[in-house]
């Protein structure tokens, strides 16, 4: 499966950000970390410096990676009044014992389940896509196959 590139205005923001506060201010501070842990002289035995080395090749890493998704990642504004589900959208659905479902589908570097957001190209994400209210939706899950029935689509959180 491949990863949709498409992110909120708000994701997009919270990844700039949290690329912003590593380029700023983390790098900077560890890097004057390391440079006074190896000031110190014997660095095979320093464990600041170790450490300091460590973080550093942990946050270039994660600089390199929130660096290439900022460069693909584009926009997309959810439709103001849907009738079908896409990106953006929030989507409830009760399953056959009546459990009602509410989710909003996001792109895959903003996907948090506790706050209701799914990634579209999840199995849940990619079985919603494009039906409508009262259309049946069978979603392959881990756990097994679940049927369920759209029963709300909308640009706001329900």
């Amino acid at each position: 499966m491949s990863k949709t590139n498409l992110i909120s205005a708000a994701g997009l923001k919270r990844l700039q950000d949290e690329f912003d506060q590593l380029w700023k201010v983390e790098r900077p501070k560890v890097v004057q970390g390391v440079a006074d842990a190896a000031a110190e002289g014997d660095r095979s035995e320093n464990a600041e410096y170790i450490y300091g080395k460590k973080r550093l090749r942990e946050i270039d890493r994660q600089l390199k990676h929130l660096g290439s998704c900022l460069k693909l990642l584009k926009v997309a504004t959810p439709p103001i009044n849907p009738t079908k589900v896409s990106f953006g959208c929030w989507v409830c659905y009760e399953d056959e014992e009546g459990n009602e479902r509410c989710y909003q589908l996001v792109g895959a570097d903003e996907f948090d389940v506790q706050e209701g957001k799914i990634s579209i190209d999840s199995p849940v994400g990619q079985a919603l896509l494009n039906k409508q209210v009262d259309d049946e939706v069978v979603i392959r899950r881990p756990s097994g196959t679940l049927t369920a029935v759209i029963t709300a689509i909308s640009s706001q959180k329900p």
